[in-house]
């Protein structure tokens, strides 16, 4: 087996100061280089982080003008790491996600392996109007004719690709590591009392369900406050700071301490997880590895990966009936668990790096792996 270079490219940056993508990239690339591969992620100009180098992976930082004219800085700083990856040698370059990436796939490496991490159904996402929709729709489609190889990170999100492109992406879900080292001292910074408040860990969009959960919660009468933490700056964040300015309800700008936000999972009484759109969403994996009580958005993806392991709400409704039905001890214990049992044996960083360094691999044994469409069983 020989050593790989090998590119990151499509987030803000590592050390994670953003999202899902931006986590996963830390543990992947931390984890290809810890095995004796080059790695290199590519970092936005407006990462805090501004060093060359993290934990043995090379960091390049490309222009990104975001902040100036808004979302059509995320196409420039995409085509800025197409440019710098066109230059470097790859052997493969992994593309997490394509909203704004696949329009340049003609300018991706020729000579390298484009790998594409297809996230979730971006198009569906209701932020976005119908133009945009049909755009993300057209962009999917690039990223999956152009990919040598596709990631689905759900079953779901595989079949769907599988059966709206004839191509066979490999299935490679995310991972979580189990929390082994609670201490409450963390919540006497946020004024909370161990097991005496509700959780919700989110990006401000509306299909995460927040504003469902909040009116269920106020709906319930309970005296425990809900404690929602995430990007509370951006126009859906103002909406929902300025509408339930509540004292039941408790707001915190996003959190990127990871020992803070475990041991606010494993402190909560019921972790509420409200993601529609997309698959295997890392933050439930965390939850999970937290030893979460969990209550999620009753879609496929969620239950694909909770199964029979949480409770499930389809409207606020459900989540206030949550919050005021008592539930034996027996049951909850039985939860955590299983879905800690999954963190350890489906879920875990170890096997997720194993599945990506296998696939990279591979496709460079061929130089071009080109995907075969594949047979209706094989999904």
């Amino acid at each position: 087996m020989r050593n790989l270079k090998i590119g990151i490219s499509g987030t803000r940056g590592i050390p994670n100061h953003y999202g899902g993508f931006e986590q996963f990239a830390e543990h992947l690339s931390v984890g290809l280089s810890q095995r004796g591969h080059d790695v290199t992620v590519y970092n936005s100009s407006l990462h805090p982080y501004k060093q060359k180098e993290w934990k043995g992976v090379q960091v390049i930082h490309c222009k990104d003008l975001e902040n100036r004219i808004g979302t059509a800085g995320q196409f420039i700083y995409d085509w800025n790491c197409i440019n710098d990856a066109r230059i470097r040698n790859f052997d493969v370059l992994l593309h997490l996600g394509y909203t704004s990436d696949s329009v340049w796939h003609w300018r991706w490496p020729k000579k390298t392996v484009n790998i594409v991490n297809m996230d979730g159904l971006e198009w569906q996402r209701s932020k976005y109007n119908k133009p945009t929709q049909r755009f993300l729709k057209w962009a999917e489609s690039l990223a999956a004719k152009n990919a040598h190889t596709m990631i689905a990170d759900s079953p779901g999100i595989q079949e769907y690709l599988f059966k709206t492109y004839g191509k066979k992406p490999v299935f490679i879900p995310y991972g979580a590591e189990p929390f082994l080292q609670p201490d409450p001292s963390v919540l006497v910074k946020y004024k909370l009392t161990p097991y005496r408040y509700f959780l919700l860990i989110a990006r401000m969009e509306p299909e995460n369900n927040i504003e469902m959960i909040i009116q269920g919660h106020l709906a319930s009468g309970h005296r425990n406050p809900l404690f929602i933490i995430g990007n509370i700056t951006n126009k859906y964040g103002r909406y929902i700071t300025s509408r339930y300015n509540n004292p039941a309800i408790k707001f915190s700008d996003a959190i990127y301490d990871q020992s803070e936000l475990d041991n606010l999972r494993y402190y909560s009484s019921i972790y509420f997880h409200g993601h529609s759109v997309g698959g295997t969403n890392p933050s439930l994996l965390e939850a999970m590895a937290c030893g979460c009580r969990i209550m999620a958005n009753d879609n496929r993806f969620n239950r694909a990966v909770l199964q029979e392991d949480a409770g499930y709400f389809r409207e606020s409704n459900d989540v206030a009936q949550a919050i005021n039905t008592p539930l034996a001890t027996s049951v909850i214990e039985r939860w955590k668990k299983m879905n800690l049992e999954k963190i350890r044996l489906v879920y875990n960083h170890e096997k997720i790096v194993d599945s990506y360094e296998e696939i990279m691999l591979n496709a460079c044994g061929e130089r071009k792996l080109v995907i075969k469409p594949a047979v209706a069983e094989a999904v």
